[in-house]
């Protein structure tokens, strides 16, 4: 990949992010009612795609794979199972129906409102060790699954697209929560559980 090539995937990234953001408000809502959060996953999934597709078809065509030993292949395995197996445990904790958007849905269809807005602030599993337990758990499978230029410029984006969405998504959570939301902020690191269970 040229400096321009990173540079396109780079913007590419920071335009989903921005998206992403700035879609989490009340735009969908207004557009599609109970719906918004299917929509807002389904754009999400259809951006992810076409971006990882446009780098990988036309900015890093035919990137050659590191030349990696053993131990170092070895280490991104373990990596990889350790980052799948925190985003298993961290969903655990999060009413599926409602992050996917099928509740919300299904809530409309029977007449009745669910709001995902109505959640409580989640404060037990994960979320007792770090803040962001999901993006937390994706650092370590996109670091684990460096295998080249292509991979290396992937890692290095989406970790600063989580980064910078989590700055963003925090201030919806203050906006929600108030003060519980700063204590728990203030208690609980955001993504590596240096304090151990911090609540």
């Amino acid at each position: 990949m040229t400096v321009a090539d990173h540079l396109i995937y780079a913007a590419l990234w920071f335009c989903f992010g921005a998206g992403h953001s700035l879609l989490a408000g009340a735009t969908l809502r207004r557009l599609f009612g109970a719906g918004y959060r299917l929509a807002y996953n389904a754009i999400a999934l259809v951006s992810l795609v076409a971006i990882l597709l446009t780098g990988r078809l036309w900015l890093a065509p035919g990137a050659i794979a590191y030349d990696r030993p053993g131990w170092l292949q070895a280490a991104q395995a373990v990596l990889v199972a350790v980052g799948l197996a925190a985003a298993a445990l961290a969903l655990r904790g999060y009413d599926l129906g409602l992050l996917a958007g099928t509740a919300q849905w299904r809530a409309a269809r029977k007449g009745a409102a669910t709001d995902d807005g109505d959640e409580a602030l989640h404060l037990e599993g994960l979320h007792r060790y770090v803040r962001h337990p999901l993006y937390a758990a994706t650092f370590p499978v996109l670091w684990g699954l460096v295998d080249g230029e292509f991979a290396l410029a992937t890692a290095i984006w989406a970790s600063a697209y989580f980064w910078l969405g989590s700055r963003f998504e925090e201030r919806r959570l203050i906006a929600r929560y108030g003060d519980a939301y700063r204590r728990y902020r203030a208690s609980v690191p955001g993504f590596v559980p240096w304090k151990g269970r911090a609540i």
